[in-house]
């Protein structure tokens, strides 16, 4: 069975690479700790813990980017990354769910 083909990423910088890969891990912790979605409160308990740690990579990675002279964040490019990492499902876990019925 031929394995799937997903959209290829656009071309980033690593440093713009580590932006979006940093980001979408404090995403995904957001989205366990939401207390819409979660069924128990170790399990936010745990990914708030990790929510700090993914954080400072986080801000590091927009501190490298600053330091290389990467002043710009070219937004249509990375929402185009984040689609392709699957980012709009991983951001609809931070939301609010609509009412049940």
């Amino acid at each position: 069975m031929p394995s799937p083909q997903f959209p290829p990423l656009p071309a980033l910088t690593r440093a713009e690479g580590e932006f979006i890969d940093r980001y979408l891990e404090v995403l995904d912790q957001v989205g366990r700790i939401n207390p819409a979605r979660g069924s128990d409160t170790y399990s936010a308990l745990r990914a708030a813990q990790a929510l700090a740690s993914h954080a400072a990579a986080l801000r590091d990675a927009l501190t490298l980017m600053h330091e290389r002279g990467e002043t710009r964040i070219h937004a249509s490019t990375l929402a185009r990354a984040l689609r392709t990492l699957d980012g709009e499902r991983r951001a609809g876990r931070v939301t609010v769910p609509p009412p049940a019925g």
